[in-house]
């Protein structure tokens, strides 16, 4: 029997560099899930810890638990309650990123996107995975269950993102 794995992201690239854009809806109002994806406290609870000022133009150090990247990251954009950019850099000094993420009201739901600039592209089927596991974790949180087994639910996403990679253009 063959089961299918629910893909809620699209991967491609945008001058030579990888993007992830990943959206879901979720019952609950856009300022609940905003709260739930500025507050500290609720934040520390789905996606990582965080120290520092994560106000606009606010500098933080950060670890996310179900990728286990570290780094630090910028507050770039901050548009209460529909929009929130930050610039991040792992603690080895990778590459910089771009995360954003956008709520939009849809009935009595919300719908969340999480786009993530600046990937290589090499890496896309694994970033794919692990940014949507980081959506399915914060719509665990909203729901008051617990984070899921990233290591596991990595292994099942990957292949499937891995399939959805957009072949290369041609020259």
């Amino acid at each position: 029997m063959t089961t299918q794995t629910r893909i809620l992201g699209t991967l491609h690239t945008a001058d030579g560099k990888g993007v992830v854009r990943v959206q879901d809806r979720f019952d609950g109002t856009v300022d609940n899930l905003w709260s739930a994806l500025t507050d500290p406290a609720r934040l520390g609870r789905w996606l990582g810890e965080f120290a520092g000022d994560l106000r606009l133009g606010g500098t933080f150090r950060a670890r996310f638990f179900a990728s286990e990247w570290q780094g630090t990251g910028r507050v770039d954009v901050c548009e209460p309650p529909h929009r929130l950019a930050v610039t991040t850099r792992d603690a080895e000094g990778g590459e910089e990123h771009v995360i954003e993420a956008t709520l939009t009201a849809d009935g009595d739901g919300t719908v969340v996107t999480f786009e993530e600039r600046g990937v290589p592209v090499g890496l896309l089927p694994a970033y794919g995975a692990g940014v949507q596991i980081h959506l399915e974790d914060f719509g665990a949180h909203l729901a008051g269950r617990e984070r899921c087994d990233a290591r596991a639910r990595w292994q099942e996403l990957h292949p499937a993102y891995a399939a959805a990679v957009e072949p290369p253009a041609s020259a």
